[in-house]
């Protein structure tokens, strides 16, 4: 049986909130949104036209999760999003208040930008160097 990597965990503070970020300010799609109990819910969120892995956005339930949100990968760049266009989306990204880490560059794989999310989890945003 083939497998794939479906759904990714990132801890949030609070559903709405990461939902509007994610779906206002990244473009993202919400998937799906449905509540599991009165404080649990089952949020994921993807890029635009992805058939690719999903964030799964789990809200903060204990003190360990909760010291984790926005630094899940103790600093490092947590995720990474392709693009096919980065000066287009730099520029989304920049319309939408998001605050960009550091400005693009270019690197022997490709174009590549860094920003933080809402809680401050760093993302690199790519242009592949065949798409330059």
């Amino acid at each position: 049986m083939p497998q794939r990597i479906a759904l990714i965990t990132l801890v949030v503070a609070d559903y709405d909130e990461a939902i509007r970020f994610y779906t206002e300010k990244l473009g993202f799609t919400l998937v799906e949104d449905t509540p599991l109990s009165a404080e649990k819910r089952w949020v994921r969120v993807a890029p635009p036209g992805t058939s690719g892995a999903e964030l799964l956005l789990a809200r903060a339930a204990t003190p360990t999760q909760q010291a984790a949100i926005g630094n899940q990968t103790g600093g490092r760049v947590a995720l990474f999003l392709y693009t096919d266009d980065l000066a287009r989306d730099h520029a989304r990204l920049l319309a939408q208040g998001v605050r960009i880490v550091r400005p693009p560059v270019v690197e022997p794989y490709g174009r590549v930008l860094v920003f933080a999310d809402l809680y401050g989890n760093l993302w690199d945003l790519l242009e592949s160097a065949q798409s330059v």
